[in-house]
């Protein structure tokens, strides 16, 4: 029973704002100097979630953690744009994976979401 709450609230923590997505898609692309803003009032909490890791000459990089929710984001968005425009442009590795989920099938001059997809658009949007 404690494992299951500590799990739980290990989750619920684990949810990320837009500026800490910002801030890994910064450190995604990478950061030449000196970091921004953005970054520099997120590490500390990212970093804490594993999703940062800072190398020994002080260079900050994304692990792979960190690159799996970025990519997870990316499949969300993408789908959520597939559901609201048929025709929207997905990049090839977020359509793969989409694809293989079964979420969403190829049609005539775009893409459509298919009911697991429907219902996994559901779920994220009850769950924030």
């Amino acid at each position: 029973m404690m494992a299951e709450i500590i799990t739980v609230q290990a989750m619920k923590d684990e949810k990320l704002t837009t500026d800490e997505y910002n801030a890994l898609d910064e450190v995604r692309r990478g950061i030449q100097g000196r970091p921004s803003a953005c970054v520099a009032r997120n590490t500390k909490r990212l970093s804490g979630l594993k999703m940062l890791s800072f190398a020994r000459s002080g260079h900050l990089s994304l692990t792979d953690k960190g690159k799996e929710k970025l990519f997870l984001r990316r499949c969300v968005l993408g789908l959520r744009a597939v559901a609201a425009d048929p025709a929207a442009r997905l990049d090839d590795d977020v359509l793969a994976f989409l694809g293989k989920k079964s979420h969403i099938v190829a049609v005539e001059g775009g893409h459509n979401v298919t009911a697991k997809g429907i219902e996994t658009l559901a779920d994220i949007e009850a769950n924030g």
